[in-house]
């Protein structure tokens, strides 16, 4: 129970900072939202899930590739925190220019014309991987979580939580996006979620920056 409360701070800033990283429409989200909208519900879920194990894998990859470099080099932690925060800085700086900007999220369809459910799963998937932010974005997340000497466990539980959260909330996306009205809604809400995604992100940011553990 010690090591659960030692460790549980972090885990829970790794997943606020996935959930908000959600909350802001990067190319995966609108991706959701326009096939959900011009294709059609199903369609949509199905690009959702393989946004999901896309992100699952990438955590994955980024989890075991930290593991083993800690295990090599113990002092790379602060390396790998340092260009984490760095990161989540640069984040922060882009998500205040969004929210002082007066433009409208742009959900379209994907180009290439109608694909069977498996092929949207398959985009889905590709369109995540092949996200060169993904990496450092994940750098980012897994570092918050992570501290000097975390077991295996800790690692494990961010990784499987969200993925548990991307599954749950892209699906969201498929399903509320699916009509044009929650689209405007959200739109409207967008320059208040981009605030607090910056403020979030620019705090957690100098958390890694000045931890010391």
């Amino acid at each position: 129970m010690q090591d659960v409360a030692l460790y549980l701070p972090g885990i829970l800033t790794a997943y606020a900072a996935f959930l908000l990283g959600i909350a802001s429409p990067g190319p995966n989200v609108l991706s959701v939202m326009g096939t959900s909208m011009s294709v059609g519900r199903g369609s949509g879920m199905a690009l959702a899930m393989g946004v999901a194990i896309g992100s699952f894998t990438w955590a994955v990859l980024t989890v075991l590739g930290l593991s083993a470099l800690l295990a090599a080099y113990a002092s790379a932690l602060l390396v790998i925190k340092v260009l984490g925060g760095v990161y989540l800085l640069w984040l922060a700086y882009k998500a205040f220019r969004s929210a002082a900007a007066r433009h409208d999220i742009e959900a379209k369809e994907l180009a290439g014309g109608r694909r069977t459910k498996l092929g949207y799963l398959r985009r889905g998937y590709i369109i995540q991987m092949t996200n060169p932010k993904a990496a450092l974005s994940w750098i980012a997340i897994i570092s918050l979580g992570l501290q000097d000497g975390a077991p295996f466990w800790v690692g494990a539980v961010i990784v499987l939580g969200t993925f548990i959260l991307s599954v749950i909330l892209h699906l969201i996306y498929a399903i509320a996006f699916s009509t044009d009205v929650m689209v405007r809604f959200y739109g409207k809400a967008r320059r208040g979620i981009q605030a607090v995604l910056g403020t979030f992100f620019a705090l957690a940011g100098l958390r890694l920056l000045t931890s010391r553990s």
